[in-house]
């Protein structure tokens, strides 16, 4: 049977998703750099997020891993030459936070419209000063986004939901694929 050890915080549903495909699980977010080296020898696969940083230590004590999968897009914390080296592969889920990172982009802005920390405040302090806490509307306004890959055509998406202008930005794309 195959083991895996996930070093970092992930929703249950993933550890039971590897469970009902006959695969091991440790779930140990948060464990030690120190306590990884001393077991990883153990596991086929190691899970993280940003937090664990995957030394050539870690990888290099190792010997039963095979892959090494980053839940989220940047792999700036795993030391690719090792894992090459040592034919490990490196993987990550460049589209599993898209939907989410849009969503919160959407809210801050919301939020900002609407002096919604502000109001918070107030209200908490037993006090109401709804003049001041007006706002603006988001409709008929125009939004500029910088950088349209996933997340940011994502977000202009959610934007012409409340009828707004968009304006994008890409240095790397063509003026008809931004359109």
């Amino acid at each position: 049977m195959k083991k895996v050890i996930i070093t970092d915080n992930l929703n249950e549903e993933v550890v039971e998703l590897f469970k009902t495909n006959s695969i091991e699980v440790d779930y140990k977010p948060g464990i030690s750099a120190e306590e990884l080296k001393k077991i990883i020898h153990n596991y086929n696969a190691l899970i993280v997020r940003s937090q664990t940083k995957v030394t050539e230590e870690i990888i290099t004590n190792g010997n039963n891993l095979e892959i090494i999968g980053r839940a989220g897009t940047g792999v700036d914390n795993i030391d690719l030459p090792v894992a090459t080296r040592k034919g490990v592969v490196v993987m990550n889920t460049p589209g599993g936070n898209t939907i989410s990172a849009a969503e919160h982009t959407i809210a801050m802005l919301l939020s900002l419209c609407r002096s919604i920390p502000q109001a918070n405040v107030t209200m908490r302090e037993g006090k109401w000063d709804r003049k001041n806490f007006y706002g603006v509307e988001l409709f008929g306004k125009t939004a500029g986004v910088v950088g349209l890959g996933k997340i940011g055509r994502e977000v202009a998406k959610r934007l012409k939901a409340f009828d707004m202008k968009i304006i994008g930005f890409d240095p790397v794309l063509s003026e008809n694929t931004a359109e």
